[in-house]
């Protein structure tokens, strides 16, 4: 792979921090590296997204610790992608649920998904030989599932496509806070290799009706209080529009990829280029707006050698 692909120079372990964002809820973030949720119950403790390796969420598990010493009974993956899920065996859950599509989506792509995410962001899969193979859900859900730690009331939902056809969220309504994985992102460029450019503003749209007082995002500081919730939410649906509509004027009007590239970074740049993993993003963002401009509803599932195939042709 050329150098400079995606995050493949990216070896800067981040700081971490572990935010109370409501009483009894956390996020775990650590500087653009994928966020988990914890949330404690009277009786036990649910985990939002597992990390990509179990060394990753032994991390997480160290901090629930300094805590709560109540059992992890829940692991809850907001979307197949092996950053999310890898990691889950280390919770030792006598649960793990993702939306039913999300299943699908691993029975379709996991393991290729898995090959190429390894190739892309060697950092993250830093004690990948502990991953003990694709991760499988024990439960799975439509469109809503509510799970009760104790007294403690939490609604997992699908509320609409948006960073994957099978995205879910978590509310907890006792505070009002929702673990919102990646459809909602702070700082942070959105991986949108796998995404609907359409109807993610509608996605959005549906988080903000809860007038939230909290959000963990999927990477980013912890989001506390309507201004910061309100901010994320703002500046999640301007990344999404403002890469779709360069890329759709181009591919529409018979233009290659490399122009989509050259058009989003015109646009783009300017405005997110020092976020989070945005050039890590880039090249992916860019192919897949380019199909769905031209009608290709379902994401095309990336593999090593796709990876391989793109980043050249963006390189010209």
């Amino acid at each position: 792979m050329a150098k400079g692909f995606a995050s493949t120079g990216d070896m800067t372990e981040k700081t971490i921090s572990f935010t109370e964002i409501g009483e009894g809820l956390w996020a775990f973030t650590a500087e653009g590296d994928p966020n988990t949720g914890v949330i404690i119950g009277d009786d036990s403790v649910m985990i939002v997204d597992a990390q990509a390796t179990p060394r990753l969420a032994n991390m997480v598990i160290e901090k629930v610790r300094s805590v709560t010493d109540k059992p992890i009974k829940y692991v809850v993956l907001s979307h197949y992608h092996a950053v999310r899920v890898l990691g889950a065996s280390a919770y030792g859950a006598s649960e793990i649920i993702m939306s039913e599509k999300a299943r699908a989506m691993v029975v379709e792509r996991g393991q290729e998904d898995w090959d190429s995410e390894f190739g892309r962001f060697p950092r993250l899969f830093q004690g990948h030989e502990s991953i003990p193979g694709l991760t499988w859900p024990s439960l799975t859900f439509s469109d809503r599932a509510t799970f009760y730690l104790g007294k403690r009331r939490v609604d997992l939902m699908f509320l609409g496509r948006a960073h994957t056809a099978g995205d879910i969220v978590a509310h907890v309504p006792d505070a009002n806070v929702m673990f919102t994985g990646d459809i909602v992102e702070y700082r942070s460029a959105c991986y949108c290799g796998d995404g609907h450019f359409a109807d993610w503003p509608r996605t959005l749209g549906a988080i903000r009706d809860f007038s939230l007082d909290a959000i963990a995002p999927g990477r980013g500081d912890a989001l506390v209080g309507e201004k910061m919730v309100n901010a994320a939410l703002d500046n999640t649906a301007d990344f999404v529009a403002s890469t779709y509509r360069p890329i759709a004027r181009v591919a529409q009007g018979g233009g290659s990829l490399k122009e989509a590239w050259d058009a989003c970074r015109a646009a783009c740049d300017p405005k997110f280029a020092d976020y989070a993993i945005y050039e890590h993003c880039l090249p992916f963002n860019v192919a897949r707006a380019y199909d769905e401009a031209l009608g290709i509803d379902t994401p095309r599932i990336w593999t090593a050698e796709r990876d391989r195939d793109m980043w050249e042709k963006l390189q010209g």
